[in-house]
């Protein structure tokens, strides 16, 4: 019994001291892009908040490959200590396990903490489409059936698939072009060698400002507060079109909640911060906190529909 008693001892001197170790390491933010992106620049505005809160240097690293596969790989093989953060999006948590052959990781092993934000896609067109709403545009559409390619701002991302989804409700038979990001797509579509697609609402609030793309109509389920005299697909009756791609943090699994709740606290904390507000709702962005089982199930609950959409395309990211 006392050998018993002394081994349990040492295992929770054991923990205890490793868990003060991790606890004085920094804390690193995992981003699956390149740094100057929209989502670094998401962890960053998000990790000096932390940082501030937990005093404790909480640091950024650019992992980028696969999709944001390799960036989700070196979580789930490091230990469940707190101290790496996993910068998710919604391409990557709900869309790569239906295009990758291998991810090297399933979402059991992580735990969703946070939707930090989140934005809906515009349908937007180049203004020699003869059409000011939604309603015209599949008049247009119908009248050229055969004839017309949409523009995604990448194979495999929202933009395609909902790309893929009108154009079969509609009986449209677009073709599908993609482009390498957002920027290009945008180009694109602003001289006219692209006439429509569904863009990232970022790409297109000034350009629309200006009279140079239309904006018919957006994914979210209710009106974005930067487009407020655009309807929603929910609005115009087709509900199956709402979608939004945001940025948010996963932890591995299993981490020890002692290490997990100042974690969480001072997430929470960091996405209600004022200026936090401000910063990203000046990239366009409406900030979300959607948070635990509801994150999670949110998740599974999406990952359901790109899985259908990805099979009806016959896409692989391989």
């Amino acid at each position: 019994m006392h050998r018993i008693l002394t081994g349990l001892a040492a295992a929770v001197f054991a923990a205890a001291v490793s868990t003060a170790a991790s606890a004085q390491q920094p804390i690193k933010l995992i981003v699956g892009t390149p740094a100057g992106g929209a989502i670094d620049a998401y962890a960053r505005v998000i990790g000096d908040k932390m940082q501030a809160a937990l005093q404790r240097t909480v640091l950024i690293e650019n992992k980028v490959g696969a999709g944001g596969n390799i960036s989700a790989r070196g979580i789930v093989e490091a230990p469940a200590d707190g101290t790496q953060i996993w910068v998710g999006t919604q391409a990557m948590t709900e869309i790569n396990p239906s295009v990758y052959k291998q991810t090297g990781w399933k979402l059991s092993d992580f735990q969703p903490l946070i939707k930090g934000v989140e934005a809906p896609l515009a349908l937007s067109t180049h203004p020699s489409v003869p059409a000011k709403d939604f309603a015209a545009f599949l008049a247009w559409a119908r009248a050229n059936k055969g004839k017309l390619t949409y523009a995604s701002y990448t194979a495999g991302t929202p933009s395609h698939f909902l790309g893929e989804q009108m154009t079969r409700k509609f009986d449209l038979d677009m073709t599908h072009v993609a482009y390498r990001g957002s920027g290009p797509q945008t180009n694109d579509l602003l001289a006219g060698h692209a006439l429509l697609g569904f863009t990232q609402l970022q790409s297109v609030l000034e350009l629309r400002k200006a009279g140079k793309i239309n904006v018919l109509a957006v994914t979210s389920e209710k009106r974005s507060r930067f487009l407020p005299d655009v309807p929603t697909f929910a609005e115009l009756g087709y509900p199956e079109f709402t979608a939004t791609i945001w940025f948010g943090l996963l932890i591995k699994a299993g981490t020890p909640p002692a290490v997990l709740d100042p974690l969480m606290k001072a997430i929470v904390a960091a996405h209600a911060d004022p200026e936090v507000k401000t910063k990203l709702e000046a990239q366009g962005f409406d900030i979300s906190g959607q948070r635990g089982d509801a994150f999670l199930a949110e998740i599974r609950k999406q990952t359901v529909r790109w899985a259908e959409l990805a099979k009806a395309t016959h896409f692989s990211a391989d």
